[in-house]
């Protein structure tokens, strides 16, 4: 049957690849991918021979409408990204709300996304907690930082292994010294690493080595203390 598959692929380690995501990709008319250059060597891993036309930021707007077009005249086609689940910082978004909007049936495989194992691996309460992704790099970002600063949810963020020590030390002056934290990299790769402290410690940690990898940031919310006079919940 005709639909749209969305196919979290390995953020690292191929064997976190599903058998149900290299069934699909076998089974499937045309794969749309961010970057074909990266999918091109992991369909070689897995023995998949598909059309593989490409699906990125800079011309989602310009070919979604023709892909929703492929669907409706009977095709299937699986969307990746070059590592995790598509939508969840990468392209993706669009394509599924125009195939809502077409009509179209959309099935999302569960699968790899970087975030889940570095907040459960942080030692930091993941029962509630908000998905921040990457920061503002400019406009918006002092406004971003101060309402982190506020936030009770334990927090999760994407950073670049360029921009890390910046964010630790801004996260460090908005949301204060002794906010504990998990910085991870690497994730599911051999040199995978988990760093907890406060987030002066971070900061001072990653500040003396060169950072590689892309990482997921982990902060505790802001807890709630009670004021002179008041008495804790039991």
């Amino acid at each position: 049957m005709a639909k749209l598959f969305v196919v979290p692929t390995p953020i690292g380690n191929l064997e976190d690849m599903t058998l149900r995501a290299i069934r699909v990709l076998k089974e499937c008319d045309v794969i749309f991918a961010e970057d074909t250059r990266n999918t091109v060597h992991l369909l070689k891993h897995f023995s998949i021979e598909k059309p593989l036309r490409s699906y990125h930021m800079h011309n989602e707007h310009k070919i979604v409408s023709e892909i929703v077009v492929l669907i409706d005249e009977g095709k299937t086609v699986a969307l990746v990204s070059d590592a995790g689940t598509p939508g969840i910082s990468d392209p993706g978004f669009l394509l599924v709300r125009e195939a809502i909007q077409a009509g179209l049936e959309i099935e999302t495989l569960p699968g790899a996304t970087a975030f889940v194992p570095a907040l459960v691996n942080s030692g930091i309460p993941c029962d509630s907690f908000i998905f921040i992704g990457f920061l503002p790099q400019k406009k918006g970002r002092q406004t971003k930082l101060k309402s982190l600063a506020e936030e009770k949810h334990t927090m999760v963020l994407y950073e670049s292994p360029f921009r890390l020590v910046k964010t630790l030390e801004e996260l460090k002056t908005y949301l204060g010294e002794e906010r504990k934290a998990s910085v991870s990299r690497e994730l599911t790769k051999l040199y995978e690493e988990n760093k907890r402290g406060t987030l002066a410690e971070l900061a001072k940690y990653f500040s003396e080595k060169t950072v590689k990898g892309e990482i997921v940031i982990i902060v505790e919310g802001l807890s709630k203390k009670p004021k002179h006079g008041e008495e804790k919940e039991a």
